[in-house]
């Protein structure tokens, strides 16, 4: 990965460019000022804690400062950047928080990552915090299990999603009973273990289906049988289907 620094702006904005290889990550950090962390090509994925945001281009993820994150890529994607100073920015949300770039924003972002002259500079920074606009996108909540054995069946499901095991096949290999196993998959997540498992598979589907890949050949990637098994169990876990969580990006594109 290269980071090359574009351009700085004036008392508001440094904007950031980065290119990020195949299957780059940058390990967790923090920054003293906010971000908005955007892929102006590909696709982001920011993971704060246990939860997760895929981010195509029409989408981009406001972070506060102080709060610490990873990025991932998996495919040639070029992220952009802009850092917020808090004493000066306008804007403040607490927590991550979902924006659209599928519209102005995007192209204005784009714009600031090249050789802008001062005074304009300043002027497309204003124009900015006029343009961020919350989108009500949850992020995917995969957090993993504290029991060693259902950590194991745990991190072999995010390495492999397509794995089709019960859990009583996954007690046996781990050395525990089906129902042990859903016992501490309930205590330590929240979730019962098909629940989980359908997350961490749509979770797996999304960089896959914003690099263009189809819903049959992602569906049958992180184990679903037929590509209406999948839509439905992602529009149970994000709410809505695949082909409107993208449109807005395609249309941007």
């Amino acid at each position: 990965m290269s980071l090359d620094r574009q351009s700085v702006g004036g008392p508001s904005a440094i904007v950031i460019g980065s290119f990020l290889l195949d299957r780059t990550a940058i390990e967790t950090h923090h920054h003293d000022t906010h971000q908005l962390a955007w892929a102006s090509r590909g696709v982001l994925t920011m993971g704060v804690d246990d939860r997760l945001w895929v981010l195509p281009r029409s989408r981009a993820l406001w972070i506060p400062a102080g709060v610490p994150h990873d990025v991932r890529s998996t495919a040639d994607t070029n992220m952009v950047s802009l850092y917020l100073d808090p004493e000066s920015c306008p804007l403040s949300f607490e927590e991550p928080t979902v924006v659209d770039t599928s519209g102005l924003l995007g192209h204005l972002i784009d714009h600031l990552a090249g050789d802008v002259a001062p005074e304009p500079r300043r002027r497309a920074e204003a124009v900015v915090f006029d343009l961020i606009s919350p989108l009500p996108a949850a992020s995917l909540h995969v957090p993993l299990p504290v029991d060693e054995r259902a950590s194991r069946v745990a991190e072999a499901l995010l390495a492999d999603p397509s794995d089709p095991r019960t859990i009583s096949e996954w007690g046996r290999h781990v050395g525990a009973s089906g129902r042990t196993l859903a016992r501490t998959f309930a205590r330590d997540t929240g979730m019962t273990f098909m629940t989980w498992r359908t997350t961490a598979r749509i979770a797996a589907s999304l960089p896959l289906l914003g690099n263009g890949r189809s819903i049959s050949v992602v569906a049958a990637e992180v184990g679903y049988s037929t590509p209406s098994a999948f839509v439905a169990a992602f529009r149970r876990v994000t709410g809505t289907t695949p082909g409107h969580y993208f449109q807005r990006s395609a249309r941007s594109s």
